[in-house]
C-alpha cells in the first residue's frame, strides 16, 4: 500500500487536514491515538512507564497522569529518551499491524514527532506530507487552543524539531497559514495526486 506520512508542529493544522483527508475515504492512522491506547491501564507500557517515572505520573485510579508526565519529560532529554524507549516499539508495531489492516488506494499515517525519531518511520512512508505555518501562527493558536501563556507556548515550540528541520523531510507541503478555508482545495489537489502515485505501486 502506499502510505503518506502527516506531520507538523503543534498548532500546525494536522488534525484538521487528516481529516480532511478522512473525509475523502482514506485510511488515517493516528500515532498519538496508538500512544494513548498502548498507554491504558493494564498494557505493559503502562506498567513499564510507572516503574520508569514512578508514582507521580500516575492517577489516583491508576490512569496515565499525561499532564504530569509531559511536565516530567519536558526539559528532561534523558527522561525523553527513556520514554521514548518504551513508547515507540509499540507505536511502531501497531502503527505496520494498522496499515496491515486498512483498506484504500492509499493511507495516511499520523506521525506528528517524525522529524525528532530519527528516521525511524522512513521505511514505511512512500512521501512525507508537512503541514506548515510560520511559528508566530502556531504559537497564537497554541495560546488560544490550550489557554496557555506565550512563554509557555514559545517553550513548547522551542522543545520540538524546528521549521526547517521539519521542511526538509517534505515531499509536500500544506500552507496553512491563513484561514481553514482554503485547506480543502490544497487537500483535494494532493489526494487527486496521491491516487495517482498509488496506482504505480504493485
Amino acid at each position: 500500500m502506499f502510505v503518506v506520512g502527516l506531520t507538523g508542529g503543534i498548532g500546525s493544522g494536522k488534525s484538521t487536514v487528516a481529516g480532511l483527508f478522512a473525509r475523502q475515504g482514506i485510511p488515517v492512522i493516528d500515532t498519538d491515538v496508538i500512544a494513548r491506547d498502548l498507554t491504558r491501564p493494564g498494557q505493559p507500557a503502562l506498567d513499564a512507564i510507572r516503574a520508569s517515572f514512578g508514582e507521580s505520573v500516575m492517577q489516583a485510579d491508576g490512569t496515565l497522569d499525561r499532564a504530569a508526565l509531559r511536565r516530567r519529560v519536558f526539559n528532561d532529554a534523558v527522561a525523553r529518551r527513556r520514554l521514548e524507549a518504551i513508547l515507540h516499539p509499540g507505536i511502531r508495531r501497531e502503527t505496520e499491524a494498522a496499515l496491515g489492516r486498512v483498506k484504500g488506494p492509499y493511507a495516511l499515517v499520523v506521525i506528528p514527532l517524525l522529524a525528532e525519531t530519527g528516521g525511524a518511520y522512513g521505511d514505511l512512508l512512500d512521501r512525507v506530507l508537512v503541514v506548515d505555518c510560520p511559528e508566530h501562527v502556531q504559537i497564537e493558536r497554541v495560546m488560544a487552543r490550550n489557554g496557555l501563556a506565550r512563554d509557555e507556548a514559545v517553550a513548547i515550540l522551542a522543545a520540538q524539531a524546528s521549521r526547517a528541520e521539519r521542511l526538509g523531510l517534505a515531499d509536500d507541503v500544506i500552507d496553512n497559514a491563513a484561514s481553514p478555508e482554503v485547506l480543502p482545495a490544497q487537500v483535494a489537489a494532493l489526494h487527486r495526486r496521491y491516487l495517482e502515485l498509488s496506482a504505480t505501486v504493485s
